[in-house]
């Protein structure tokens, strides 16, 4: 999934290189964030809450690279460690000016429950992140607007 904004990849790449900036834009599923580790950048981490289809878990999620401005890419790990799963936000110039960020969620490792009932994970999965996309997007205007541009440490 992916979205548009008005913004270069720079200032993008800056708001999203700031752990705590996520809560910002996917705390209508993911509560109760503790970020631990550097404020950005590889090492950047946070244990939340993921709230989805009535169930609650905890999820720990750590930049395991990062490639400005172009690429992040977070672990996530849940369940005990028996679900993991990579999130990976790429920010790239649009064609009409501004950038396209694009978001993609893999599991590495899931429980036979999840992979059991995967077509309805991926479907409210999808539904939350295109949410938090549209979000990410409504967060960095109000930063432009207010002169911030993302690069301020957690806002």
């Amino acid at each position: 999934m992916s979205v548009d904004v008005p913004h270069a990849p720079e200032p993008v790449y800056a708001f999203l290189d700031v752990m705590a900036h996520h809560e910002r834009f996917t705390n209508h599923y993911l509560t109760h964030w503790r970020c631990t580790g550097p404020d950005r950048g590889k090492g950047a981490a946070a244990t939340v809450t993921a709230a989805l289809a009535g169930a609650r878990t905890d999820v720990t999620i750590e930049v395991v690279e990062a490639d400005p401005p172009r690429r992040i890419v977070e672990r996530n790990v849940s369940a005990g460690g028996a679900r993991v799963a990579h999130g990976t936000y790429v920010i790239e110039p649009a064609v009409e000016g501004g950038s396209r960020v694009s978001f993609t969620y893999a599991w590495e490792s899931a429980p036979l429950a999840d992979r059991l009932f995967a077509p309805f994970v991926r479907r409210v999965m999808r539904r939350a992140n295109a949410t938090a996309m549209w979000r990410l997007a409504v967060a960095l205007e109000r930063d432009a607007a207010s002169g911030t541009s993302g690069t301020s440490g957690a806002s």
